[in-house]
C-alpha cells in the first residue's frame, strides 16, 4: 500500500519542520508554535514537482517576513537520501521542491511489489458500510436512472473496499405498501379484461399502463387459466401480485448480473411489516415524544426535528421558517404504515441491528427533499443519522444518439430501460459513461459509445492497455521479458514524456482516496484517460524495440507496470482489459 505521492508530501512537510528546529537550535529563527504547513502539487510544474507553504504560515508567530523564514529552512535542509533532488524559494515564499530519480524508481518498484493491490490503502480499514442502491420498485423494468445509479453504488462500494472498508452491497425491495397495492389492482384488472373482455373491466385510474402488466396477466392466464376469476379479490390481488413479484424480480436480477453488478443482499420490506418492526420503530418514536394523532392518524413531527437540526447546523431562525417544514403521517387512519414509516425503520435496521458505521444511499436527485426527513428521524431515535447517513444525489440522464436526444426505444415505443441499453450498447460502454460525476446531469451518446477510435474514452484506455499486452507478446516472441525492477536501471528514463507516465501512475493512488472521500468514483475515469495518455505520448516519444540493451529493458518495465495500473483501475470500475483489439 505505498503511496508515492503521500510519501513525498509527507517527507517535505517532514522536512520543513526539521529545518525550522535546526534554525531555532542555533538562534537563526525564534522558538514559536509553528505547525507543520500542508504540502501540495503546483499546477504550473515550472515551480517544481511539490510545494509547501510553511514560511507563509509561520511568518505571524515567527514575527519574520516569508521569504527570510523559507531562506533560512533552505540554509538547514539537508536533502540527502529524500526523494528531492534540490529545494527553492519562489514568490513571496513558497518552497519547491524537485524529485529526484529515487522517487520515480519508487512508484515502479511499488507497482511491482503489489500487483493488483497496487492503489489500495487502508485508510477505512475497520469501518463496516453499507451502499444500498438501485432498489427499484419490482412493478416494472428498470429505466435509464437505474442504470446510472447501479454503476455508481457498484463503483463506490469498489472504491471504498479498495481503501480497507468492510462494504455490504444491498437492494431494497419495495414488495409491500400501495406501490405494490397498485401492481396487484393493475394486474387483476388485465387479467379479469382477458377472462371478461376489455370492455366490462375498467382499469384502475391510477393502475400501471404498461405493456409488462398485460405480459404478466396473459403470462397468468396460461398458465392457471381462469381458476383466480370467482376467488375473494384479497386473494386474487394477493396471488397476482406474488405472480408479478415472481417474474420481475428474477429479471432483475438477470439484468444487474448482466450488467456486472451482484448484491451480498436483498433485503425485503415485507420482512419489516411482517416481523413489527415498524410497528416498534414507531412506538420508539412515540415514546420519545416524536409524535401526535390528528385526524385518526399518528404524525411524526418532522418539522419540530428538522427545525432543531438546522439550528444545531448555525442556521438563523428566520431562515428556517422561510422552508414551511411540514410533518409526514406515520400511520394513516386506516391503521396501515406509510412508506416513509417503513423507510425509518429499515434505516433503523441498518444501524441498531446489523451495526453499520455508515451507511450510503444512492438517490435520484428527485428525491432530494426526503434526505432531512430520513436523517432527522434517525437523529430522533439516537441513531445520529445525520453524522453517519450519506446521501449521494444523482442527476438525470439524457440519452442521445450522434446528437440528437432519445427518449423513446424503436423496438417498444417505452422509454429506454436497462435491458434495452444493453442490447444496444456493450456493458463496458454503459458502465463507464455512467460512472459520471454524480451531480451533474449527463449526456450519454449511444453513438460514441459504441466508436472505436479516440473519442470514445473507453475505447481509448482499454486501447492503451490492449497495445501494451500486443507489445509484451512481440517482445516474448523475439526472446525478450519484462526485467525485475533490480535488474533494471530505472534512472535511464529521464525523457519527458517518461516522467509523465511514472507521475499519472502514483496519482492512481490518490484519485482511489479521493474517490472514497468524496463519493465521486468519476475521479478513476479520468485518472485513467489521462494514464492511456501518457502511455501514447510515451509509447510515440520513446522508442523500445530496438534500443540499448539497457534503455529497452528499462522502458519495457515501465510500459508493464502502466498496464498493471491500467488494469487495475479498469477492473475497479467494472470493466474489462482486454489484451486484444
Amino acid at each position: 500500500m505505498i503511496n508515492m505521492i503521500q510519501n513525498a508530501k509527507d517527507q517535505a512537510a517532514a522536512l520543513a519542520m526539521s529545518a525550522y528546529q535546526a534554525a531555532v537550535a542555533d538562534g537563526t529563527l525564534p522558538q514559536a508554535e509553528v505547525k507543520t504547513a500542508p504540502v501540495e502539487i503546483p499546477k504550473d510544474a515550472a515551480n517544481g514537482d511539490f510545494t509547501t507553504t510553511f514560511a507563509l504560515a509561520a511568518a505571524k508567530a515567527l514575527h519574520k517576513g516569508p521569504r527570510d523564514i523559507a531562506q533560512a529552512l533552505l540554509d538547514h535542509m539537508d536533502l540527502t537520501g529524500t526523494y528531492f533532488a534540490s529545494a527553492e524559494i519562489a514568490g513571496p515564499g513558497f518552497l519547491n521542491f524537485r524529485l529526484n530519480d529515487g522517487w520515480y524508481e519508487g512508484i515502479c518498484a511499488a507497482v511491482e511489489s503489489e500487483g493488483p493491490d497496487y492503489g489500495t490503502n487502508d485508510s477505512l480499514k475497520g469501518q463496516k458500510i453499507m451502499v444500498e442502491f438501485v432498489s427499484a420498485n419490482p412493478t416494472g423494468p428498470m429505466h435509464m436512472g437505474n442504470a446510472r445509479g447501479g454503476v455508481l453504488g457498484d463503483t463506490l462500494a469498489a472504491v471504498l473496499s479498495a481503501c480497507g472498508a468492510e462494504v455490504t452491497r444491498e437492494f431494497y425491495v419495495n414488495d409491500a405498501g400501495h406501490q405494490i397495492d397498485k401492481f396487484a389492482h393493475s394486474i387483476e384488472a388485465r387479467y379479469l379484461q382477458i377472462i371478461r373482455g376489455e370492455d366490462a373491466v375498467p382499469f384502475p385510474e391510477d393502475g400501471y399502463q404498461g405493456d409488462d402488466i398485460k405480459d404478466l396477466a396473459r403470462a397468468y392466464y396460461e398458465q392457471n387459466g381462469n381458476k383466480l376469476a370467482q376467488a375473494p379479490e384479497a386473494e386474487r390481488q394477493e396471488t397476482l401480485a406474488q405472480y408479478g413479484l415472481s417474474v420481475n424480480l428474477p429479471k432483475m436480477k438477470s439484468d444487474l448480473r448482466r450488467y456486472k453488478i451482484e448484491y451480498d443482499n436483498w433485503f425485503y420490506e415485507s420482512t419489516l411489516h411482517d416481523s413489527g418492526y415498524v410497528a416498534e420503530t414507531v412506538k420508539l418514536l412515540a415514546e420519545r415524544g416524536y409524535t401526535y394523532e390528528k385526524e385518526g392518524a399518528l404524525w411524526l413531527k418532522t418539522a419540530d426535528i428538522i427545525r432543531e437540526n438546522l439550528l444545531k447546523a448555525g442556521k438563523k431562525e428566520k431562515d428556517v421558517e422561510k422552508l414551511d417544514l411540514k410533518d409526514d403521517v406515520l400511520r394513516r387512519a386506516n391503521g396501515f404504515y406509510t412508506y416513509f414509516a417503513a423507510d425509518i425503520a429499515y434505516h433503523r435496521n441498518k444501524f441498531a441491528v446489523r451495526g453499520f458505521d455508515r451507511v450510503i444511499n444512492i438517490w435520484g436527485a428527485d428525491h432530494h427533499g426526503h434526505v432531512a426527513r430520513l436523517k432527522g428521524s434517525l437523529d430522533a431515535l439516537g441513531l445520529g443519522g445525520t453524522e453517519k447517513l450519506d446521501i449521494v444525489l444523482m442527476q438525470l440522464v439524457k440519452l442521445l444518439r450522434d446528437g440528437d436526444v432519445v427518449r423513446m426505444s424503436k423496438r417498444t415505443g417505452k422509454a429506454i430501460s436497462l435491458s434495452d441499453l444493453l442490447d444496444e450498447i456493450p456493458v463496458d460502454a454503459a458502465r463507464w459513461f455512467f460512472n459520471a460525476k454524480p451531480d451533474t446531469q449527463m449526456e450519454f451518446d449511444l453513438g460514441l459509445a459504441v466508436r472505436e477510435d479516440s473519442e470514445n474514452p473507453i475505447y481509448y484506455v482499454e486501447y492503451a492497455h490492449a497495445r501494451i499486452c500486443s507489445l509484451l507478446r512481440a517482445m516474448k516472441e523475439e526472446g525478450v521479458t519484462v526485467p525485475a525492477q533490480r535488474d533494471v536501471d530505472m534512472s535511464l528514463l529521464t525523457g519527458e514524456t517518461e516522467k509523465a507516465l511514472m507521475k499519472q501512475m502514483a496519482q492512481f493512488c490518490e484519485e482511489i482516496k479521493l474517490s472514497a472521500r468524496s463519493y465521486d468514483p468519476s475521479h478513476i475515469n479520468r485518472c485513467l484517460q489521462e494514464l492511456a495518455g501518457c502511455f501514447h505520448r510515451f509509447y510515440t516519444a520513446c522508442r523500445i524495440k530496438g534500443e540499448a540493451p539497457e534503455v529497452q529493458a528499462a522502458r519495457l518495465k515501465l510500459a508493464d507496470d502502466a498496464r498493471i495500473v491500467l488494469r487495475n483501475g479498469l477492473l475497479l470500475i467494472g470493466v474489462e482489459a482486454p489484451e486484444k483489439m
